[in-house]
């Protein structure tokens, strides 16, 4: 084999590091990856005593796949956690803490998440303060976008309570009557009463919007403003026992901050 000038070995050489320099950057690159995650929460107000979904989703925008990544949420302290859509999340060191760690690679472009859904307490205040944190087994190239808080506000809701006086009554018919105070501050315009009647027959109904059959009632109410009470009468037809009945009332909108006082029950008596 004859001589290699030497302006042909210096290319060679020359062509053979920057090979490896970019096979090195490749390999860097692609060891790599740039985990991101973002929260939502629904409502967008929570109410005290309602639920509160939160969807947390995580994306990787390469260069390089994540490599087992785990994701971390602090529920705030104020919900409390009734279940999540990843059967391999767990909960953390508090009940407040799900941990939820991938089982597979995420690969370049890919994005998934986990749903948790929880409940408010009724003394929540607010606001609703969430943190997540992403991470994997690989270095991250923007590692600014790896935790994401949300403060989700509380609504200062209503306050209802129901209280219940027996009526009237002539044989086997009998009355009675409900009353819905609201301490406020929220007026409700939605506010539902619901009895339990033990098999009696509602027969009539007068001041709300009141319907159901044998064994339940469900009576619709109009506006209740706050510090107002509204009061409304039912008529039975009770079996031979005695009427026991229990009234609960809600809102579907408003959250109740002391709701102990939102159900009542009474037993009248068949002459």
């Amino acid at each position: 084999m004859g001589r290699v000038p030497a302006r042909v070995l210096a290319g060679m050489v020359g062509v053979a590091v920057l090979a490896g320099q970019a096979a090195a950057r490749a390999d860097e690159e692609w060891g790599r990856a740039d985990l991101s995650v973002t929260v939502s929460a629904s409502p967008s107000v929570a109410q005290p005593g309602q639920l509160i979904t939160y969807r947390v989703q995580v994306r990787n925008d390469g260069p390089g796949d994540a490599v087992l990544p785990v994701l971390r949420v602090n529920v705030p302290p104020e919900v409390d956690v009734l279940g999540v859509d990843v059967a391999t999340c767990r909960p953390g060191r508090t009940v407040s803490e799900v941990i939820c760690p991938s089982e597979t690679d995420v690969i370049v472009g890919a994005n998934g998440g986990v749903t948790i859904h929880g409940i408010v307490r009724s003394g929540a205040r607010g606001p609703l303060r969430l943190t997540a944190h992403i991470s994997s087994a690989v270095e991250d190239g923007d590692p600014l976008d790896n935790d994401v808080t949300l403060g989700t506000r509380v609504d200062p809701g209503a306050d209802l309570g129901v209280r219940l006086t027996s009526g009237p009554k002539r044989g086997r018919r009998l009355s009675m009557a409900a009353t819905v105070r609201n301490r406020g501050p929220r007026a409700v315009r939605d506010a539902q009463v619901s009895f339990t009647t033990g098999g009696a027959r509602m027969v009539a109904a007068e001041g709300a919007r009141c319907g159901g059959g044998a064994g339940q009632v469900v009576c619709a109410l109009d506006r209740v403003a706050s510090g107002r009470k509204v009061r409304f009468t039912l008529a039975f037809r009770a079996p031979r026992r005695p009427l026991e009945t229990t009234a609960v009332v809600r809102s579907s909108r408003l959250g109740d901050r002391r709701p102990a006082d939102n159900q009542a029950r009474m037993r009248i008596a068949v002459r």
